[in-house]
């Protein structure tokens, strides 16, 4: 049976935690990682989810490699897309965002579609058109500070409204509060006025509810994992998909070594380390040293060689202004690129020749870089650890378990709780 639903994330850890909202629905769900080679197998489930490095790269790339992993769906027989970002919409005013979907609409030969990265159960909520992380607008947030995306507008209706030539419209509380026959009636007006996109308000996770069930006829819906919270039992209403026996999240238990890689610079993430070096070992990669040739490359690894019976810790993760004095030496990418090159061959050497077989690793980029390393394929998607963040068992003759974690996501000891509760 073909699966009903195609998605195409931006990075990877976003791809996971939408994954993750899937299996909660029960839908069965895996990851791949990258487009798949022509002629492999469409996995037997209800959705998949593509993931990307697209988030950060040159608008022309991204749109690009969206497409191939877009055609490769279609092709896989989905009938439904959904192109996840973060939730909180992270981008310029050249996009990636609003090209990508621009792009997918005019794929799918689609006029409209709305964007949403609401996540309540994360703090993520829209408000007429205004994204809020916890209590403070986005601009006001630790985003505005992020070294590759800083998010000083916290308006979506602007934000999205410069990366696309199509009119950005709004669904706003007021209708989503009023359900799902009254967030399709505002949607057909928008449509009938010729707006192409709706920003859609959403403060709780009930209305991603009745936002995905006005939403589910759409060949092609935008977001943040929250607003597919909804989609499986709109699916299930309209007989598009099966009600399954056992659970969507089973996947084996992988036994190993353990190590935790945090690359994300995020206001969470830091707080994750911290908590961890109170009571665990841990070494900091210096990306300054790095540049000036010094191998911490193999001074991680011998810190880790040197801790054989417990999990260790190597991150780069650092405050915004230590982040920004190494950008102003290194250049903004050049700094980003040469940490995830380490912390990846660190990973690398590691599951190689030191039977690591269970990583956490903190940070979307980094994640990508690690998983990419590593020759990862795609994942299986166990059960939630805190909210966006399932465990994961690699697909393939390697077999892994994996928690990756978007860096603003999980608890201050989530660390230590991934590496419990993993597979």
């Amino acid at each position: 049976m073909a699966p009903v639903l195609g998605c195409v994330a931006d990075d990877f850890t976003g791809a996971t935690d939408l994954a993750n909202m899937l299996v909660r629905g029960g839908l069965r769900t895996v990851q791949l990682i990258g487009v798949p080679e022509a002629g492999t197998p469409v996995p037997d489930v209800d959705a998949i989810v593509v993931a990307l490095k697209s988030r950060t790269i040159p608008v022309a790339d991204a749109v690009s490699d969206s497409l191939v992993a877009l055609k490769w769906l279609q092709e896989a027989g989905a009938s439904r897309f959904f192109f996840k970002y973060c939730s909180t919409f992270d981008s310029t005013d050249q996009g990636n965002i609003g090209p990508v979907a621009d792009a997918f609409l005019d794929a799918l030969g689609a006029d409209f579609t709305i964007a949403c990265p609401a996540f309540p159960e994360t703090g993520r909520t829209i408000f007429k058109g205004h994204l809020f992380v916890g209590d403070q607008l986005l601009s006001d947030s630790s985003m505005r500070h992020h070294p590759l995306t800083p998010m000083t507008d916290s308006n979506l209706v602007a934000v999205l409204g410069r990366q696309t030539k199509r009119k950005v419209g709004l669904v706003q509380h007021r209708d989503v509060a009023d359900g799902a026959e009254a967030i399709g009636e505002r949607i057909r007006a928008l449509r009938e006025d010729g707006f192409g996109y709706a920003i859609v308000d959403a403060i709780s996770d009930d209305q991603l509810y009745e936002i995905g069930e006005a939403l589910a006829d759409l060949p092609l819906i935008t977001g943040g994992s929250g607003v597919a919270l909804g989609l499986p039992n709109a699916y299930r209403r309209r007989d598009l998909v099966p009600d399954q026996p056992g659970r969507a999240d089973a996947v084996p238990s992988v036994p190993g070594k353990a190590l935790v890689v945090a690359g994300s610079c995020s206001s969470a993430t830091l707080g994750q380390v911290a908590i961890w070096e109170q009571t665990r070992p841990s070494y900091n990669i210096d990306p300054l040293k790095l540049a000036d040739g010094v191998d911490e490359v193999a001074a991680a690894l011998a810190f880790a060689r040197a801790h054989p019976d417990q999990p260790v810790l190597v991150y780069a993760s650092a405050a915004p202004e230590v982040v920004k004095t190494v950008q102003q030496r290194l250049g903004r990418e050049e700094a980003g690129a040469m940490v995830e090159r380490a912390l990846a061959a660190i990973a690398k050497t590691l599951v190689d020749a030191d039977g690591v077989r269970r990583l956490v690793v903190a940070g979307g980029e980094t994640s990508g870089a690690v998983v990419s390393a590593l020759g990862v394929t795609g994942l299986h998607i166990g059960a939630q650890i805190d909210p966006g963040v399932p465990g994961t068992v690699t697909l393939g003759d390697r077999t892994l378990a994996l928690a990756l974690k978007s860096g603003n996501f999980g608890a201050p000891d989530f660390f230590e709780k991934a590496l419990a509760q993993m597979p």
